[in-house]
């Protein structure tokens, strides 16, 4: 959503829906108007024939593209609230769980009664070498690319039902659910050696 949207005053959006209100109503009646007009002076149709025209014909004209702009609108407003919910949710730069989003989800699972035989989980903390140097060396444009690819590389190691979260500036979360200690070595050793590879 732009920033110039949401500095529009509230008064001046009133005044566009008191406008549009007005125009509208205007235009509908004269809609109304000429059709009436047309059809009063058609000597070919019956009262019945001018009734059922004007039954049919003004709520096409007049209603289908109010309930198209309706529609439009609330298409509109639903697709902002997917992208206020996903700002709120992921963060924008690596698309991971923001840090306050996945610091909750943890604590609501660490609160979750445990089932007997059941397997907590594992939580990992990833925390990438070298990313103040390449800030410094190539620019913050790089050192954002670095986390991206990092992120993505992080995400590739892990299954579909692991929570991956970026918990500070360079750092990153991994919980998993239902795994040991020792799968959990092996997990963290595999996103070790990957993330190795591409930086």
């Amino acid at each position: 959503m732009s920033n110039a949207a949401a500095d529009v005053p509230a008064h001046r959006e009133w005044r566009n829906v008191g406008w549009l209100a007005f125009l509208g109503t205007i235009g509908s009646l004269c809609v109304s108007l000429i059709l009436n007009y047309l059809l009063l002076f058609s000597e070919t149709l019956t009262p019945f024939g001018r009734g059922m025209i004007t039954a049919t014909l003004l709520p096409l004209v007049i209603c289908l593209p109010l309930f198209v702009f309706i529609g439009l609108k609330l298409a509109e407003i639903r697709r902002y609230r997917r992208e206020l919910n996903r700002a709120a949710t992921f963060d924008t730069l690596t698309g991971c769980l923001n840090g306050r989003v996945f610091t909750s989800l943890i604590e609501r699972r660490a609160m979750r009664p445990s089932v007997p035989g059941e397997r907590s989980g594992a939580f990992l903390v990833i925390h990438p070498e070298h990313l103040n140097t390449i800030n410094l060396r190539f620019g913050l444009s790089w050192g954002d690319e670095a986390l991206r690819l990092i992120a993505s590389t992080i995400r590739s190691c892990v299954r579909a039902q692991d929570v991956v979260g970026r918990i500070g500036a360079s750092m990153f979360g991994v919980f998993l659910p239902g795994t040991s200690e020792a799968e959990a070595r092996m997990v963290g050793e595999r996103i070790r050696a990957s993330v190795s590879q591409v930086y």
